[in-house]
């Protein structure tokens, strides 16, 4: 009887070494599978596969508007780099990035909006317009050419050189907003 009790014992031993090994192994394949499906989450909205996108060079943007306020093609261009600085992993080049921003502002217009009762303007609108230009070297079908536009209204009583920068701040981000959900966060 003592033998049976031995026998069951090291049956039991066995056992207990497999189920460890199973376990083990198990456990080896489902670290396997999950570092090969490896999902990234961020919070800036971007949708960038990291592997193959690792730079963006945005070009200096030029002023063609008819109408030109000297800084804003400087200001936008400072802004745009920025926003993909701080939001991204994207290594910033003056060119030859994987994705690559460049364009103009062709558009810098005031128009007369609601008339008064002495027939003159009560409100004027400023409407900024920039034409950008999308390559992404490591997707083709990403690339794109577009017009973005933004405007803002003020009171006429109130001279454009008083609101012109707390306007363009507004529109700038709007417009660079647009920029960086249609061109890496793919909205």
């Amino acid at each position: 009887m003592g033998w049976i009790k031995n026998l069951k014992a090291r049956n039991l031993l066995k056992i207990m070494v497999w189920v460890k090994v199973v376990k083990w192994a198990v456990m080896l394949l489902v670290v396997t599978f999950f570092n090969s499906c490896l999902i990234s989450y961020t919070f800036n909205g971007a949708s960038i596969d990291y592997a193959k996108t690792r730079s963006i060079s945005i070009a200096d943007f030029n002023n063609v508007a008819e109408l030109v306020h000297p800084p804003l093609a400087q200001e936008f261009s400072e802004k745009l780099r920025d926003k993909f600085a701080k939001q991204t992993r994207l290594q910033l080049l003056k060119n030859n990035g994987d994705m690559h921003l460049e364009g103009e502002v062709v558009g810098y217009v005031l128009t007369p909006m609601a008339i008064g009762q002495d027939s003159y303007s009560a409100e004027t609108k400023l409407t900024v317009t920039i034409n950008v230009r999308f390559t992404n070297n490591a997707n083709a079908e990403d690339d794109f050419e577009k017009k973005y536009t933004a405007f803002q209204t003020f009171d006429s009583n109130r001279m454009l050189t008083d609101v012109q920068d707390e306007l363009l701040a507004i529109m700038m981000e709007d417009i660079i907003d647009n920029i960086y959900n249609d061109t890496v966060a793919k909205w």
